[in-house]
């Protein structure tokens, strides 16, 4: 695990706003040295904090309007089966293992309500799966986000001596 300070909190966020941008203008950005700011993101990509830096897709504007979370209770044992069954969906958008009343919480997106329900009828038929249940998603209220958890921690900055007595 990497401990991420507020230079790195700040890089991160720069790329999330323009993530075309070159290590050059991030270092203009941030007004710190080019080789910082690449040693930075060297050692961000190399602990998998920084795991790709490809397009966000909004589902819905690609076609796929109808989203579901799903609750899967699995029999025991099953797990690494399950994980390859749902990994063969190209409908499941991510998947994990939970603790609680169900196994594993799955988020399906779909391009009708049809196309869910097929989703959800391949997943009962599924032998590995002893129960379901699901919620289709209205509307999207707080969207996956990371930087205010990541901003939070450097909030208040680092406590430092005043440089002059009053």
């Amino acid at each position: 695990m990497l401990t991420l300070d507020a230079l790195d909190v700040d890089l991160l966020a720069a790329l999330q706003e323009r993530p075309r941008a070159g290590v050059l203008e991030l270092s203009r950005t941030l007004t710190v040295a080019r080789g910082t700011v690449q040693a930075r993101l060297d050692r961000m990509e190399q602990a998998g904090v920084i795991t790709g830096y490809g397009p966000d897709v909004d589902l819905p504007a690609a076609g796929y309007g109808v989203q579901a979370f799903v609750t899967l209770e699995i029999a025991q044992g099953e797990l690494g089966d399950v994980a390859a069954a749902l990994a063969e969906l190209p409908a499941v958008t991510e998947a994990y293992a939970t603790t609680g009343s169900s196994d594993v919480l799955c988020r399906l997106a779909a391009s009708s309500h049809e196309d869910l329900q097929a989703t959800l009828l391949a997943l009962g038929r599924s032998p590995l799966v002893a129960r379901s249940t699901s919620v289709v998603v209205l509307s999207t209220l707080v969207a996956p986000r990371w930087r205010p958890l990541l901003e939070d921690r450097h909030r208040e900055g680092p406590v430092r001596a005043p440089a002059y007595r009053s």
